[in-house]
């Protein structure tokens, strides 16, 4: 998900577990260490500052993004808490370790997906269910905020009502698209899915052999083909990955890529992120530099 999505995240974790019975010390730390373990799993974001091989899309979401060091982080913030407002309190732990397996775990549901097993599997797992930005989120998330400031009700059972909708939410959208990825399995050699921002709205990608479809895949309409791609599966790479390392970064991250080689161009890209005649994942040299 995005940063805003991950900071509401904290903020609604913030809210479910907020109890007015505590100091306001405590409840100081605990907004602190919602947001912050909400957050953390995307430290790697400075490997950018050092990267000189293009291995960026291999470390973001990567090894940070482990379900198996979740329990570090969330120690991690249990000790800052005791450091910086001397609060040492078991539940504190718990709390940051359920925020950061709701950051890892809620960015498998999109396009990008996270490496959830490393270091023991550099699978990048993605579903495509849920899009990066979901904005369902964020008027749930939202809603919660405005009822819980004019309610009489207790606002931890307002939170807390908010995650169980949104878990919901992310259940039948998910389920509906892979009822939509059943349908398109047995009609390519590899597919995969990508949410659009309206609810129950899909992009489906499927390659065989050179030829990639790209299909919108709509609740309310019939799905249609929208780009038909040829990918130059022949093309020799090597010159192409000694003099944009990027490149050979984002044909092993990327489900599958398209390749490029026409009298301009040497490249691959992804067509997940392909929109309007170009993906934003395009790694390439042009010819006349060779």
């Amino acid at each position: 998900m995005d940063t805003i999505t991950h900071t509401l995240f904290g903020l609604s974790l913030y809210g479910a577990f907020k109890n007015d019975k505590e100091t306001k010390r405590y409840n100081r730390a605990l907004l602190v260490l919602t947001i912050g373990a909400s957050q953390i799993p995307d430290i790697d974001i400075v490997s950018r500052v050092w990267d000189t091989e293009g291995l960026y899309q291999m470390w973001h979401r990567g090894i940070t993004h482990s379900v198996y060091l979740t329990p570090f982080w969330a120690l991690t913030f249990f000790f800052l808490m005791w450091i910086f407002f001397r609060i040492k309190d078991k539940r504190l732990f718990y709390i940051a370790w359920l925020a950061v397996f709701i950051h890892d775990t809620s960015d498998l549901f999109n396009a990008w997906g996270a490496g959830y097993f490393e270091p023991f599997s550099k699978t990048r797992i993605t579903f495509g269910t849920i899009p990066i930005v979901d904005f369902v989120f964020w008027i749930i998330m939202l809603t919660a905020f405005i009822i819980a400031k004019r309610s009489t009700l207790p606002s931890q059972k307002i939170y807390r009502l908010a995650w169980l909708v949104m878990g919901l939410h992310v259940i039948i959208q998910s389920v509906y698209g892979f009822d939509i990825y059943n349908q398109y399995e047995g009609k390519y050699e590899e597919v995969v899915l990508s949410a659009g921002f309206v609810p129950f709205n899909f992009t489906v990608i499927g390659k065989s052999e050179e030829i990639v479809d790209i299909i919108d895949a709509s609740i309310i309409d019939d799905d249609q083909i929208v780009y038909h791609l040829k990918s130059s599966e022949q093309a020799d790479l090597d010159l192409l990955f000694e003099k944009r390392p990027e490149a050979k970064t984002l044909y092993e991250w990327a489900p599958f890529v398209v390749i490029v080689d026409d009298e301009n161009y040497l490249g691959l890209y992804d067509p997940r992120f392909y929109r309007k005649g170009q993906s934003f994942l395009f790694e390439y040299i042009e010819k006349r530099e060779l």
